[in-house]
């Protein structure tokens, strides 16, 4: 058995004392890649040189909620994208759940977001909280179908699930899966075909119910294919090995498996 996690962020101060053994865990709970993706361009050079480091690949983008004194346009995006590790634009989106970043201003970085994508011909990471209507307006008016891209740490209803996989998204989950008081996620879980499903951590956040409380870390993603399993009512050895494939075929990840 193999799987992927499909979103994290090793490249965080939080895993700078033992970033090596978390690695090393991941590898030995059958983890074999990490897709770091980038949440600002400040530190962008040092998510590079961590994926780097291990053989990952990255992504590159500006959170909804990261503040800077100068948006990017999109051909700089685009620019930074044409790395050959890098593999996605994102992660990129709505959120409004916080607002540390005006709507509008979110909503102008996200359509930069999608135009570089667009540009480069690479796929997206989207973000989105509580922010479903305003998001999937967006993609479906940049034509975000043309590079298809990736619902992140999905958290929303069946039906929102329908109107991201008609775009051509594919539907991530997270540890937050796994939470008792998360039924609708199971729920959306449950329709998602299997050639669009992925699983991630979005470590350091969000540990599943099973070491909920900790520092997430790629290792646990299994706990997250398990949750994803029993949703599914099938075995957490098809789930990896259907999230794996696509994975693999999202983000052209063939060559950092040889």
């Amino acid at each position: 058995m193999r799987l992927v996690d499909t979103h994290c962020h090793l490249d965080f101060p939080e895993f700078n004392e033992d970033r090596a053994e978390v690695v090393a865990r991941m590898r030995e709970a059958d983890v074999v890649l990490a897709v770091l993706v980038g949440v600002d361009l400040v530190h962008h050079a040092r998510l590079v040189e961590t994926a780097r480091a291990f053989g990952f690949p990255h992504t590159v983008g500006l959170h909804p909620n990261a503040r800077t004194q100068q948006e990017p346009a999109p051909e700089a995006l685009a620019e930074l994208a044409e790395a050959s590790d890098c593999v996605a634009i994102g992660e990129t989106g709505l959120d409004f759940y916080r607002q540390r970043v005006p709507p509008e201003a979110q909503i102008a970085r996200l359509r930069a977001h999608v135009r570089a994508a667009r540009l480069v011909g690479k796929p997206l990471v989207i973000h989105m909280r509580e922010a479903d209507e305003a998001t999937l307006s967006v993609l479906e008016e940049e034509k975000a179908h043309e590079v298809g891209g990736v619902m992140h740490c999905f958290s929303s209803t069946p039906e929102i699930a329908k109107r991201a996989l008609a775009l051509g998204m594919m539907i991530s989950f997270s540890g937050n899966l796994s939470y008792p008081r998360n039924a609708h996620i199971r729920e959306a879980a449950k329709i998602v075909p299997e050639d669009r499903l992925l699983v991630e951590t979005d470590a350091p956040y969000l540990a599943p119910q099973p070491v909920r409380g900790r520092r997430n870390e790629p290792a646990f993603v299994r706990y997250t294919a398990e949750a994803l399993a029993a949703a599914r009512g099938t075995s957490v050895e098809t789930i990896a090995e259907q999230t794996t494939a696509n994975a693999i075929r999202l983000f052209g990840l063939e060559r950092f498996l040889r």
